[in-house]
């Protein structure tokens, strides 16, 4: 099943915890007052950094070493917000992000690019625009499972990843990152007897196979580049970005630097309706899938930020065709420190085993939790915490578990 869902797309800290300060907001539109999720959040010049929750909101753990830096707010189609970090700690900033409104130049060879020469040219230029060396990235993960409207489980792992590089793998199916678990904390709902109705593969390593850059997983037929469109220009972080879309038969959306052709963020939405696998008397089928990914520039290449899979599949009865039962798997991963040309491994004893990671042996750790970088919760979760905790707090849980 996880392939299908492929397929179809075609630090830790490094001190201790006494010496970290935090920063807490929320980011807005200056004029609408909209707020704004997935905005990125950083240290200026430094490799790490955080993303605020659908509610805008964030809380930003650094080392107090890097209080009198700049901290810089970045978001599609935004300026730039930057202040120094030390004037911003205490009670909760609002961070009101005005939109571009710089005049795009008047490029004649540039605008006469279309949407499918541009992506050519984005592709092509991979290995110039990703990491060429060894790197280490140091992420949190957080998986929910929701069954018709109530969500029934909650895992989180604090996790490192190491990579070769970016060059185009031969299969591109096949996992090429090494992973090692740091931590992990798990809702009780692991034990519920849907559970066995999603995959019980590692999810964290299946997401990695999500990042349609980093496996180049785009159709190679022309038909699909001469589809693609050229919509009209952003910007990013002060650089200017070209916008490409496709719509026909699932949504596809590109954003591409226009000096570099670096891929900086896609979104991607597919609504097709197949059958997937039969199950106890149930077959499933598929209903959508949505997927995030953004990336960020440190030394000159652009490493991964954040990457979420959105996906939904219903359980019919064979015999009558009945609805069942809805599932939905939302999986986040959010990159919080990067260490590029590393000469660092993971080890085999350090590397997360490749089942679930429900199932793997790790104690709940409480004070890491407190001082790790992570998606903020927000209004919007509250459903989600009231339906986990139906039986017990979710505290109690991770401890038990």
């Amino acid at each position: 099943m996880k392939y299908f869902l492929i397929l179809i797309c075609t630090l830790g800290s490094f001190v201790t915890l006494a010496q970290r300060i935090t920063i807490s907001g929320k980011v807005i539109d200056r004029e609408t007052k909209e707020v704004l999720p997935f905005a990125s959040i950083g240290i200026l010049g430094k490799p790490i950094g955080t993303i605020s929750n659908l509610q805008g909101e964030f809380d930003f753990h650094i080392p107090a070493n890097l209080r009198n830096d700049i901290l810089a707010v970045n978001m599609l189609g935004y300026k730039t917000y930057q202040e120094p970090a030390w004037t911003l700690v205490g009670d909760s900033i609002i961070i009101r992000m005005e939109k571009s409104t710089q005049v795009l130049k008047e490029v004649v060879i540039m605008d006469s690019l279309k949407g499918g020469d541009i992506l050519h040219i984005a592709i092509s230029r991979i290995e110039e625009n990703y990491p060429d060396k060894p790197f280490l990235m140091d992420g949190f993960y957080r998986d929910l499972k929701k069954v018709a409207d109530t969500y029934i489980s909650l895992l989180e792992a604090a996790v490192k990843i190491y990579d070769e590089d970016y060059r185009e793998p031969r299969n591109k199916f096949k996992l090429r990152e090494r992973v090692g678990l740091k931590e992990v904390r798990r809702s009780l709902g692991y034990t519920s007897k849907f559970t066995s109705f999603f995959d019980q593969d590692n999810l964290l390593e299946d997401l990695l196979l999500n990042n349609n850059i980093r496996y180049r997983q785009f159709p190679e037929e022309e038909i699909f580049f001469s589809s693609l469109n050229r919509e009209k220009d952003s910007f990013y972080n002060g650089h200017e970005v070209f916008v490409v879309s496709h719509s026909k038969d699932y949504l596809l959306r590109l954003y591409i630097d226009k000096v570099t052709y670096g891929i900086i963020h896609l979104d991607y939405e597919n609504h097709q309706q197949d059958e997937l696998e039969k199950k106890r008397g149930l077959v499933s089928k598929f209903v959508w899938i949505k997927r995030v990914i953004d990336f960020k520039l440190y030394e000159g290449k652009l490493f991964l930020n954040y990457l979420t899979v959105d996906s939904k599949i219903n359980w019919y009865d064979t015999e009558t065709g009945e609805l069942k039962f809805e599932t939905e798997l939302l999986r986040q991963l959010l990159i919080n420190q990067i260490i590029p040309n590393t000469n660092e491994r993971i080890t085999s004893r350090e590397k997360m085993k490749n089942y679930g990671l429900q199932y793997q042996d790790k104690e709940y750790n409480k004070e890491f939790w407190q001082n790790y970088n992570v998606i903020k919760e927000s209004q919007l979760d509250k459903k989600i915490i009231k339906d986990l905790e139906r039986d017990q707090p979710l505290e109690k849980q991770f401890i038990d578990e």
